[in-house]
């Protein structure tokens, strides 16, 4: 089927991509010329593993990159992939760049396209796109994606769960929406065929699956992070509670990690706007509670700041602080609300000499915080350190060698941001070992 996707940037290009993968004639179109250049190019514009690999294999008839709205005049089938940022000021989402795709895109729609919405959005959103495609007789359905940055294309080619979200009238699906969903069901025939879950919806309900599963992660790193401000309080051991509340299957051990919580374009903004949201529709007191969420996810960084002022004996003025990681999560160059750039940029404003290190996300960090020391390696970051901070949790890092590095520094004293390392191993090589929410 020939299909186009609208917005090339981390989602859209990696749907682009695999969608070519699985056979069908597909059109990316994106309005950043460099981006387009790069993918034309056959090169990843950010790091995504398996994405270069897509690119590289792609038939050049069934994969074409543009900057020409035109250019998608023809596809079946149309995927909105754009980005909706947090407002400036605000906690609502940003949808200026969803409306400007559907100006660009609707002089090109024929009666019988499909229009898929894949970004995350309000909702209500939905109902509001339907009506505005009305007189293009192109028909809407909401698609929400569920990527993990590092798996992306995984993700899409072996999703764990599909949600269609069609028109409905009386609480049936339209006559429309049935025939929007037969050619939707051939784009995704091959993941169907492998028994993916498709659940089948109405427009709201499928807005509110991508807000409403990101509240619940956020909710319990936060929980765990909770807990380990209290395990601080009274000597407990955070990742020994996680490991025996884990074990209850109705809690489960993934997303109980504690540490410096989470970050990135996705989860921090859409708890934000999910809030905004249930304002505008009068029942905010329904998520009142990740008003906390989010505090406890800011309150980690601040309490890792303080966590390197105690190990330096009351200020961090002056010292040399080495942070390990830069990007939000391992796997990604993404450094949008990055918990480690955060941290690492207190530490500079209050007086540190910081310097970071990332094995994917140094360039995009420079451009974030051009104020702040980069260096290519931990060793090489960490010289003459007085103090470490592991923030993101790359495999490297839970590999490093606690004499090797302490070989390079001035002293041995490391924050683990992640609660990843052994304390016993580095604490008999000598080292000051603090984390959040550990004796």
């Amino acid at each position: 089927m020939r299909i186009s996707v609208i917005g090339c940037g981390y989602l859209g290009a990696v749907h682009a991509a695999s969608m070519a993968s699985l056979g069908h004639e597909v059109v990316g179109l994106d309005v950043d010329a460099e981006k387009i250049a790069a993918l034309r190019a056959r090169r990843a514009p950010f790091y995504e593993p398996g994405l270069p690999e897509l690119l590289e294999e792609a038939d050049p008839d069934l994969l074409t990159w543009t900057t020409d709205p035109a250019a998608v005049a023809g596809a079946r089938v149309h995927f909105v992939c754009v980005g909706t940022p947090q407002m400036r000021g605000e906690l609502h989402a940003d949808l200026q760049y969803v409306d400007a795709a559907l100006e660009a895109l609707m002089p090109h729609l024929r009666p019988g396209d499909v229009v898929v919405g894949k970004s995350t959005v309000p909702v209500g959103t939905a109902e509001r796109i339907a009506e505005d495609l009305a007189p293009t007789g192109a028909t809407l359905i909401w698609n929400p994606e569920f990527l993990r940055e590092g798996f992306g294309v995984h993700d899409t080619l072996h999703p764990d769960r599909i949600v269609y979200g069609l028109p409905t009238d009386g609480g049936v699906t339209t006559a429309a929406g049935e025939a929007a969903r037969a050619l939707l069901d051939e784009v995704y025939a091959t993941p169907l065929a492998e028994g993916i879950p498709l659940v089948v919806t109405d427009y709201a309900t499928a807005q509110l699956v991508k807000v409403a599963a990101n509240s619940f992660l956020a909710t319990k790193i936060s929980f765990i992070n909770a807990m380990a401000e209290l395990c601080e309080a009274t000597g407990a051991d955070v990742t020994a509670l996680a490991d025996a509340i884990g074990h209850d299957v109705r809690i489960g051990r993934r997303f109980l990690n504690a540490g410096l919580g989470f970050g990135g374009g996705c989860l921090p903004k859409d708890i934000r706007a999910f809030m905004a949201r249930a304002g505008e529709l009068g029942v905010f007191d329904a998520l009142r509670f990740l008003q906390e969420v989010d505090a406890v996810n800011m309150r980690r960084r601040v309490r890792m700041v303080d966590l390197a002022r105690e190990v330096c004996d009351g200020s961090i003025v002056g010292r040399r602080i080495a942070v390990l990681g830069a990007a939000f999560k391992p796997g990604s160059d993404d450094v949008r609300d990055s918990p480690a750039l955060s941290v690492a940029a207190q530490m500079q404003l209050q007086g540190a000499h910081v310097t970071v290190t990332d094995p994917q996300a140094i360039d995009n960090a420079r451009a974030t915080w051009a104020d702040l020391r980069f260096a290519t390696t931990p060793e090489e970051a960490a010289a003459g350190a007085d103090v470490v901070l592991l923030a993101t949790e790359w495999p490297e890092y839970r590999a490093l060698g606690p004499e090797a590095l302490g070989q390079v520094v001035a002293h041995r004293r490391i924050l683990d941001g992640r609660n990843i390392l052994d304390p016993a191993a580095w604490r008999a090589a000598g080292w000051t070992y603090r984390a959040l929410g550990r004796p």
